[in-house]
C-alpha cells in the first residue's frame, strides 16, 4: 500500500517528532511516500525541493499515486488542508487525526467533509490504534469486494 502522510511544515513544526512516530506506524502497513514530513531536520521553510513549483508537482504526483492519505491536523496548515481537499477530489480514502485543544475546534471544512474520516486522539498509542483499525477495516472491505 502507498500511503501519503500530511503534516504541517510551513505552518509550524512543533509536531515534527509526532509526525515521525506516526510515519513509523504507517510504514508497518506500506510505503510512506512523504516520510520527509517527519524529518526533524526539515524546518518551517520547507526546503525539501528545488522550488515551490517542484514541491507542489512532486507532492501532487505522490497524492495521485497513493492508496490512502493520513493527515495530522492539530497544527493548522494551509498545505495540509489543500492536500486533504485534493485527496477527496481524487476519491482517495483520507484520515484526519487531531488532538483536542481548549478553545479550538477542527475546521468545519475538514470535520464536515464526508470524504474524510476524522478521529480525535490523546496520545500516540491511541493514534496508532486508530490507524491500525482503519487500515484493517479497509483491508477487510477490499477482500470482501474481491471475493
Amino acid at each position: 500500500m502507498k500511503i501519503y502522510f500530511a503534516g504541517s511544515i510551513r505552518g509550524g513544526r512543533s509536531d515534527a517528532a509526532l509526525y515521525h512516530e506516526l510515519i513509523c506506524c504507517l510504514q508497518t502497513f506500506g510505503t510512506v511516500l512523504t516520510e520527509h514530513v517527519g524529518d526533524p531536520g526539515l524546518g518551517e521553510i520547507g526546503d525539501d525541493g528545488p522550488d515551490d513549483c517542484a514541491i507542489h508537482d512532486r507532492d501532487m504526483a505522490w497524492l495521485r499515486a497513493c492508496d490512502l492519505m493520513v493527515a495530522e491536523v492539530t497544527v493548522p496548515s494551509l498545505g495540509v488542508g489543500y492536500e486533504l481537499g485534493w485527496a477527496c477530489a481524487l476519491n482517495k480514502p483520507a484520515l484526519a487525526l487531531y488532538r483536542p485543544q481548549a478553545g479550538k475546534r477542527l475546521s468545519a471544512m475538514i470535520a464536515g467533509c464526508g470524504g474524510v474520516v476524522t478521529a480525535q486522539y490523546d496520545d500516540i498509542d491511541q493514534a496508532r490504534g486508530i490507524i491500525r483499525n482503519l487500515i484493517q477495516a479497509r483491508d477487510r472491505q477490499e477482500a470482501k469486494d474481491a471475493g
